[in-house]
């Protein structure tokens, strides 16, 4: 019987820090002039070692979202929890949060190792101990022999690795970063991108990240929150949120996707039917749509599309006109028009399969599941 009890607290425990959260955003609201929100009724839960992704457009409300996490913005509304405990009074200096910047914000007349040791300094760690904080620090982000440098001396990617030192030196109960990356150029970013997912998983920390590219959130997160209007639109994995978008915005912000507007005419299970604006008419499973008569915009990814398919196993096949072929290395993007949508796109493998020219009509085809049936957007 005790162990049962045991047992059950044990469990209840999990659930109750499940449903609580690391980090909590509770009935959240933000306005800056009384009267527009730009975060709206926010309710988030982040886990401990998670890596979570705020995604969005300028103006969506993630960098809001992230500055009041930080203490530098208030909410007009709700509670801010952190392990439990409300912090929205708190000052920034006290929550134990490290943070790092776009611009990576270094002192220009320290060296690196004095960057990082201010930090602790500013926290009173003794000097016996600043040495080899430090040095763990910058041997983590593999810069242990650039500590006597300035940060004029250092690349912008060694600038960032090193602001990432500093935001992890003084072992802060949660890292936040605002477009960390968006200085950097394309290779670097993307090689930055897996140097910090690995730091991350090294020493699993907790990390609320701030992006506006999607595919730095797809390569980087445990969980991706998409903004749109002050809104999360969708809270989920990336395999998920790139596969199973639950909403219009989602499908058309996450990735490449081919759209077509129509109506549904019949639904069968989890499958409807819908009649396109031009006339031609499809099967598609069913997301967010419920009743006959509704409007619905669809959407597919390009690498969803077969070209000339030998078999009659899809339930959607077309006739589309080539307007232009892209070699793009590893594959080649076509551009057609397809039922009315002179933008639609199709992916194809670069195996010497390509056996057609511009203004060639083909056939394109796709089955009823991969073709998704969403909300029409206000």
């Amino acid at each position: 019987m005790k162990n049962k009890v045991k047992c059950l607290f044990f469990f209840g425990r999990i659930n109750l820090e499940l449903e609580n959260g690391f980090v909590r955003f509770d009935k959240i609201d933000k306005s800056y002039d009384g009267e527009v929100l730009v975060v709206k009724n926010l309710n988030l839960n982040i886990q401990k070692g998670e890596f979570v992704t705020m995604l969005g457009p300028s103006g969506s409300g993630k960098t809001t979202t992230l500055m009041m996490l930080a203490g530098f913005e208030t909410p007009t509304n709700g509670e801010i929890f952190l392990e439990g405990k409300p912090i929205s009074k708190i000052p920034p200096y006290e929550r134990e949060i490290g943070m790092v910047f776009q611009n990576y914000a270094l002192f220009p007349h320290m060296t690196v190792q004095e960057n990082l040791a201010f930090p602790l300094e500013v926290r009173k760690i003794p000097k016996s101990e600043i040495k080899d904080k430090v040095n763990k620090a910058l041997d983590m982000v593999e810069l242990g022999n650039f500590g006597t440098r300035f940060p004029a001396q250092l690349s912008g990617g060694q600038q960032q690795r090193v602001a990432l030192a500093r935001a992890l030196v003084f072992e802060p109960r949660l890292v936040l970063m605002d477009e960390p990356l968006g200085a950097l150029d394309k290779n670097l970013r993307e090689q930055m991108q897996y140097e910090i997912k690995h730091i991350h998983e090294r020493i699993n920390i907790t990390v609320v990240y701030v992006t506006h590219d999607q595919s730095e959130a797809l390569t980087m997160s445990n969980r991706i929150a998409v903004f749109d209007d002050g809104v999360v639109q969708q809270l989920s994995t990336p395999d998920i949120l790139y596969e199973k978008p639950e909403n219009a915005f989602v499908a058309q912000f996450i990735g490449e996707n081919n759209r077509f507007n129509g109506v549904i005419n019949k639904i069968e299970g989890s499958i409807c039917h819908v009649d396109l604006d031009n006339g031609e008419k499809l099967q598609a499973l069913k997301v967010n749509v419920e009743n006959q008569g509704q409007k619905t915009q669809l959407s597919v990814r390009p690498e969803r599309v077969v070209i000339n398919a030998k078999d009659s196993t899809f339930q959607n096949n077309f006739k589309g006109q080539v307007r232009e072929l892209i070699y793009l290395g590893d594959h080649i993007r076509v551009r057609l028009n397809v039922c009315g949508n002179e933008e639609f796109i199709v992916k194809v493998s670069n195996e010497g399969s390509v056996n057609f020219s511009k203004n060639d009509t083909i056939n394109v085809s796709w089955l009823a599941e991969d073709i998704r049936a969403l909300d029409f957007p206000k």
